[in-house]
């Protein structure tokens, strides 16, 4: 009997122990902050852009994370990746994906718009302004006024159905396409075009915890916030993909490859070239880049190496270089105002070609297709002074501040000018110059 009860008391001690030891256990994991994921879009909207919150996304959603922050400021950008972004957005039913406008003194502008009104949650840094969203800023180029009219209505519908998804101001949405509307973060949230108005990230976070996303209450009082930085590739990708960079490689790829034509065995300049050609058509592809604009830059390379065969008195560099402006004025015009090329890039670029074509490649192509001029050879066609006429066929020439023997078929008297036809010898045969 006393047995039995020590054996009971010992097993109730066991127990209690056991059950003080998995308690903090549980404390620990129900009190665990969740992890919110978080991203900083600065600049215009590019592929680039999307692939970086693709991988945000693909990333908050491996870490199960809370949600997604997507920290912007952007002038604006192409309306094919706006797109691309806009419609992830509204397929992200799993993950809880917001928008913070900031810092102070940011914008949505423009394809910004688009962005903020698809996030589940949209807030703004005070001091900030959303709006000016009209499609002529986010790549609609110099269409004729019917093109244009269509990508309008496009664009106004898109943000409209976008706004009723979402349930904010579709009205205001639809003027800030229509009209160029553009504001502030305070009116913003009187207008329900956003849901708050957030100092900082802290601040975002107590206000969003508690929200109801997709079904899920929101718990980001007390989240960790976990940066995803650009990788390599997409701060490689954002760089070639400026406009400046694209313009800078296509002269390097123009430069190069002439270079190594007109200079063979260089390898280096040809080398340089062929890898800055591959990189614009890499590019290219992910840009709206205008085919004329290409066909014009090749019309004035055409030109300029038509000078070197057909000398024009400058007309073929003249024409060459106006075809080289166009050209590169051409080949950017359909990219959003933010990313323009502006013409303190146009004005020099299209000097220094001239000057490269004009100085370099004119003499190296004259040099490759002329006639040896080294030698013997390079006696023929000159011409010299008569010191002792040329009778019977006979007599001596003064040229090049040598004396030669010189044979002719026709009689000329000392003191003419002859030409040099043919080098026999050491004896020149000459003919009266005319």
């Amino acid at each position: 009997m006393k047995q039995t009860l020590i054996i009971t008391l010992l097993f109730s001690i066991t127990t209690i122990a056991s059950g003080q030891q998995d308690t903090p256990a549980v404390n620990n994991e129900a009190t665990s902050a969740p992890t919110i994921m978080m991203i900083a879009v600065d600049g215009s909207i590019s592929p680039t852009t999307t692939n970086y919150i693709n991988r945000a996304i693909a990333k908050a959603r491996e870490q199960q994370a809370e949600a997604l922050i997507i920290q912007l400021d952007t002038p604006g950008g192409l309306l094919e990746s706006t797109k691309n972004i806009v419609q992830v957005f509204l397929d992200s039913d799993n993950l809880p994906i917001i928008v913070y406008v900031a810092p102070e003194g940011g914008r949505a502008a423009s394809a910004g718009t688009f962005i903020t009104m698809a996030a589940h949650i949209a807030a703004m840094a005070p001091a900030t302004t959303i709006g000016a969203a009209s499609p002529v800023q986010m790549g609609g180029g110099q269409q004729d006024s019917v093109m244009q009219k269509k990508i309008f209505n496009y664009s106004e519908s898109f943000i409209e159905s976008v706004a009723n998804r979402r349930d904010r101001n579709a009205e205001w949405a639809k003027s800030a396409v229509r009209d160029g509307e553009s504001i502030t973060a305070e009116e913003a949230l009187k207008l329900n075009v956003i849901d708050f108005i957030s100092n900082d990230r802290d601040e975002l976070l107590k206000q969003i915890d508690g929200r109801v996303v997709n079904g899920d209450t929101l718990q980001t009082r007390n989240a960790t916030i976990e940066e995803i930085p650009t990788n390599l590739a997409e701060n490689l990708l954002s760089f070639i993909m400026r406009p400046e960079v694209m313009l800078i490689l296509t002269m390097i790829a123009i430069y190069g490859i002439i270079g190594e034509v007109t200079n063979p065995g260089a390898i280096v300049p040809g080398v340089a070239g062929v890898i800055a050609l591959i990189l614009v058509l890499y590019a290219s592809a992910s840009m709206p880049i205008n085919i004329a604009g290409f066909a014009l830059i090749g019309l004035a390379i055409v030109l300029f190496v038509a000078e070197a065969f057909t000398p024009a008195f400058g007309i073929l560099i003249g024409g060459g270089a106006v075809a080289f402006f166009l050209g590169a004025l051409m080949l950017f015009q359909d990219l959003p105002q933010s990313m323009e090329l502006s013409w303190a890039w146009l004005v020099p670029a299209t000097v220094l070609t001239t000057l490269f074509f004009v100085w370099i490649v004119t003499e190296g192509i004259r040099i490759q297709f002329s006639n040896n001029v080294t030698g013997k050879e390079s006696m023929v066609g000159r011409k010299g002074e008569i010191i002792e006429s040329i009778k019977d066929g006979k007599g001596r020439i003064f040229v090049n501040g040598e004396y030669w023997n010189a044979v002719s078929d026709e009689e000329i008297k000392e003191g003419e000018v002859c030409e040099i036809v043919e080098i026999e010898g050491l004896t020149a045969k000459v003919k009266r110059s005319t």
